[in-house]
C-alpha cells in the first residue's frame, strides 16, 4: 500500500542543510494499522506529509498503491491523494460556520461527485461514527471528541484506501482518546489501512505495529523485518546528527 526505500529529505538554504528524513525506509501493506513514534523533531511528521502527497521528497523512492510517485505533476499528485488518501489532523481542520454536513461535504464536492451520491456518502460517514442525528448541528456545538469523529468522518466519506492519522487524539482527554481509538480500530477492522503517528505509547501499542523513527530513520527493524538486511548494508541506523551541515559553496 505504502513503500518507501531509502527516502531522503534535505531542506536548504543558502547557509545550510537539514536532512529530515535519510535512508528512510518503510513498508506499510494492505489492511496494516501501523503506528510511527518518535521524539519531537525526529521527522515523523515529515514523513506524514510526503506519505500524503504534501510535500516532496529529495531522493529515494516511494509507491503509493502501486504507482511511482516520482515524477508526477501537481495534478497528477492531486488526483493521486484525493482518489487514495484520507486525512486526520490533531486540531480537527474543521470549518466553523459550517454545519457538519457541509463540513464533511467539503471535500467530496473537489471529487466531482453529484448531490445524491454526496449526500449518500455524508450520510454513511456520519453514521459511522455515531452523528447521524447531529449532521445538522456546528462544530462549536460538539465536545472535542465529536469533532475529531467528524474529521474522521470527512476523511472516511471519499472512501480512501488509506488513511493518514497526525496525532488524532492529541487535543483529547483520555477517555475521549479511547473513543477516537476504538473507532479507528473498528474502521481498520473494516479494510481501511491506517497510518498513524502519536506520542501516546498506549495507543501506540494498539496498532499492529510500531516504527520507531529518530533522526530521520526507522530504527526499529523488529518492526520493518523485511528491510533489516538491507539496513546493515547501507548504514541505516547511525543516529550521528547531520542537522544544519554547511551546504558546500
Amino acid at each position: 500500500m505504502l513503500k518507501m526505500t531509502h527516502l531522503q529529505k534535505v531542506y536548504r538554504t543558502h547557509l545550510i542543510e537539514t536532512h529530515a528524513l535519510r535512508d528512510f525506509s518503510i513498508h506499510v501493506r494492505e489492511g496494516e494499522f501501523v503506528a510511527v513514534t518518535g521524539p519531537s523533531g525526529s521527522g515523523k511528521t515529515t514523513f506524514l506529509n510526503i506519505a500524503g502527497l504534501l510535500e516532496e521528497f529529495t531522493g529515494g523512492e516511494y509507491q503509493l498503491d502501486g504507482v511511482d510517485v516520482h515524477g508526477l505533476n501537481d495534478d497528477q499528485r492531486s488526483r493521486l491523494r484525493n482518489e487514495k488518501l484520507g486525512f486526520i489532523f490533531q486540531g480537527f481542520n474543521l470549518i466553523p460556520d459550517l454545519n457538519l454536513f457541509d463540513n464533511v461535504d467539503v471535500p467530496l464536492r473537489y471529487r466531482g461527485y453529484g448531490a445524491a451520491e454526496r449526500k449518500k456518502r455524508i450520510e454513511d460517514a456520519l453514521g459511522r461514527v455515531g452523528l447521524a442525528s447531529r449532521m445538522k448541528h456546528y462544530p462549536s456545538e460538539l465536545s472535542g471528541g465529536q469533532q475529531q469523529r467528524v474529521a474522521i468522518a470527512r476523511a472516511l466519506a471519499g472512501s480512501p484506501r488509506l488513511l493518514l492519522a497526525d496525532e488524532p487524539t492529541g487535543n483529547l482527554d483520555s477517555l475521549m482518546a479511547r473513543g477516537v481509538m476504538e473507532l479507528l480500530e473498528e474502521i481498520n477492522r473494516q479494510g481501511t489501512t491506517i497510518v498513524m503517528v502519536t506520542h501516546d505509547p498506549e495507543l501506540a501499542a494498539r496498532a499492529h505495529r510500531n516504527v520507531h523513527v529518530i533522526d530521520g530513520q526507522v530504527t526499529d527493524f523488529d518492526s520493518e523485518p523485511a528491510l533489516r538486511a538491507g539496513s546493515r548494508e547501507s548504514g541505516i541506523g547511525n543516529r550521528e546528527s547531520v542537522q544544519a551541515a554547511p551546504v558546500s559553496p
